[in-house]
């Protein structure tokens, strides 16, 4: 059963605030526990909620993007609006995205889940895609009979 579609979006625009992570990039543990330390942050110092009153929508964006050879993590929604020094516009293209569908107990599980079907199921396996970096997201769309649902969104070019 295929467990992603391809989907073409239009450009768009997530303000993110974010964090280096420094754990090295094969340290999934490691990663895992930078990015729940992040969010956790963000609801106690209240970044997160400011966030939510600036957005278009509903949509909470967790962005990963290299940057300047850091690899970077960012709590983000989808707004026209700048809130600080500390913010970062993330342009995401227009053009085909790998989207997986699914869903967590918890936003982390959420996270992991999602992250582990796209790179470590299907863009290993699939052969008429592929994806050449820039900045991909899970994007959380809300709460469904007490989990939470969502999608990755990971810009692919055709081969």
């Amino acid at each position: 059963m295929k467990n992603y579609t391809l989907e073409e979006k239009e450009s768009f625009i997530v303000l993110g605030i974010g964090t280096e992570l420094k754990s090295d990039y094969t340290d999934f543990a490691g990663i895992n526990r930078e990015k729940s330390t992040f969010w956790q942050t963000l609801e106690q110092n209240g970044k997160l909620k400011a966030l939510k009153a600036v957005a278009a929508n509903d949509y909470i964006f967790a962005v990963s993007e290299a940057v300047n050879n850091k690899m970077m993590y960012y709590a983000g929604v989808m707004t026209d609006v700048t809130l600080s020094e500390e913010s970062r516009v993330i342009q995401f293209p227009q053009g085909d995205y790998l989207v997986v569908k699914g869903e967590g107990a918890t936003v982390d599980e959420l996270n992991n889940t999602l992250a582990g079907i796209a790179f470590g199921q299907v863009l290993p396996t699939v052969t008429d895609f592929a994806y050449v970096g820039g900045p991909n997201a899970a994007v959380m769309m809300g709460e469904q009979n007490g989990s939470v649902v969502g999608e990755m969104w990971i810009p692919v070019v055709k081969k």
